[in-house]
């Protein structure tokens, strides 16, 4: 189960890179194209793979994992200097010399949170009553100091939209090592088959990534001025990068203590699959909108306004109609995919799914906030949904129990909307009539799919499951 936050670093090489942004029509499409093509096939294998890991392992297991991996993903993040981005947007992105740079700073950062990661990892699984967590949190530090040996071609296919490439090589591995996790699942029955794929596919990825770089080898190297510029760039992404993983992970860091670890694994199940929606619109943005949004962003605010409207307007219409289609039935996805260990899933999942709105709101229109460099509005609005989960979630947890939680998680992006609308607003880029109609469609399409469900004599969402747990 692999967490797929979009961090700040992530957005800035389609939001910056010039030669993206002159690229041509075609070479867009083309692009826009294999990153669909290729999430959705991902996400095809990811679900193919979990599911039959849900039969095989034990709901536990997915809990100690997605926890495991909170504390690695906060000092990721917490250390987020945007290494690939400065390497795509600096006038010597073709320099051996700086690029070697960047890939001594990117393994130095990866052993010094590796080392962080074994000092930490024995308070963790004390403070949280897990001793495995103890051995699986330095496992998952060690993925990344292999991801840490990539070569910087990776880099430069990702600037020059060469995502054919990257796709079908990433679709070979994920195959690859999703196989091999469903056989040592299959033969092992614990927890390390989990990370197994991870394993395979990283090592994959470094051999094929050096093999690309024949001709410019990378060897570490340091030179001060690279180090200088990259350190530059870098230091308001680490403000920002951290105020996401605050805002991401807040819920997992209290639920894994609030909840049994069993709870806690049933609730991973129903967020990754709720978070289907917002992972295509992280992908189509980080790769597609962003750059086409930078084209405008030194002109005037109308019409950086009105380019970004029309796909937009398009992009929340076909999202309304999604999301209405999901939270009505996607309880049956659960129903028919997981077994009966998994059935709460069932009634978290069309609860966290329509609370997702607000969030796919957001995403559809902060880029043009990122691209005039008013990046505070981002990290003050992801602040304020850390405030709000750390303040709520322990009171809703006493008052109402799991109910009370899964509710305040799944309209915890409010208080960031209310803050990125006031931002667009000051800055001439606001589209709140867009927000209202495309929010009137999907409560529209909500009532339709609704009666449909309750005319077909279904019953409301997730209620029977609700109703067998509680």
């Amino acid at each position: 189960m692999k967490n797929d936050t979009v961090s700040v670093a992530e957005a800035i090489p389609a939001v910056a890179h010039p030669q993206s942004v002159g690229s041509s029509k075609k070479q867009v499409i083309e692009a826009a194209f294999f990153v669909v093509f290729g999430f959705g096939m991902s996400l095809v294998i990811r679900l193919m793979g979990n599911i039959v890991l849900t039969r095989l392992l034990i709901p536990e297991l997915f809990g100690l994992v997605s926890l495991a991996r909170v504390f690695v993903m906060g000092l990721y993040l917490f250390s987020d200097i945007g290494l690939a981005p400065a390497a795509i947007r600096s006038d010597r992105s073709n320099d051996p010399v700086f690029l070697n740079t960047v890939w001594t700073l990117q393994i130095i950062r990866s052993a010094i949170i590796m080392g962080l990661l074994c000092i930490i990892a024995v308070p963790i699984s004390t403070l949280y009553n897990e001793p495995v967590l103890a051995a699986v949190i330095p496992a998952i530090g060690l993925l990344g100091v292999i991801n840490s040996l990539q070569s910087t071609s990776l880099i430069k296919l990702d600037r020059d939209l060469q995502q054919r490439k990257l796709t079908v090589v990433g679709l070979i591995v994920q195959v690859i090592s999703t196989g091999s996790m469903l056989v040592a699942a299959y033969y092992f029955r614990n927890i390390w088959a989990l990370l197994l794929n991870e394993l395979i596919g990283s090592l994959i990825m470094v051999f094929w990534s050096h093999h690309l770089n024949k001709e410019q080898k990378n060897t570490l190297v340091l030179e001060k001025r690279a180090v200088k510029e990259v350190l530059t760039f870098g230091k308001w992404i680490l403000v920002s990068t951290a105020m996401v993983f605050l805002a991401s992970q807040a819920d997992r860091i209290l639920l894994g203590k609030l909840f049994a670890m069993t709870q806690f694994g049933v609730y991973n199940i129903a967020v990754n699959l709720a978070e289907i929606p917002k992972q295509i619109i992280a992908k189509l943005s980080v790769k597609i909108l962003f750059p086409l949004v930078t084209q405008y962003s030194h002109g005037s605010r109308e019409e950086l306004r009105k380019m970004l409207s029309v796909p937009r307007g398009r992009m929340l219409s076909v999202l309304a109609v999604s999301v209405a289609l999901f939270g009505t039935f996607g309880d049956l996805i659960v129903r028919i995919l997981y077994d009966q260990r998994y059935s709460a899933a069932a009634w978290i999942l069309p609860l966290l799914v329509i609370g997702m709105w607000p969030l796919l709101l957001i995403n559809t229109i902060d880029s043009s906030l990122l691209s005039i460099g008013k990046s505070q509005y981002s990290a003050a609005s992801n602040f304020a949904k850390f405030v709000y989960m750390i303040i709520l979630i322990p009171i809703s947890f006493r008052v109402s129990g799991e109910f009370g939680v899964i509710l305040v998680v799944a309209f915890n992006d409010i208080p960031s909307y209310i803050i990125v609308s006031y931002g667009l607003v000051k800055e001439r880029l606001s589209l709140l009539k867009q927000d209202a109609w495309t929010t009137l469609l999907l409560v529209a399409a909500l009532g339709l799919f609704l009666s449909i469900r309750l005319l077909m004599g279904m019953g409301l969402p997730g209620v029977s499951s609700f109703s067998m747990h509680y």
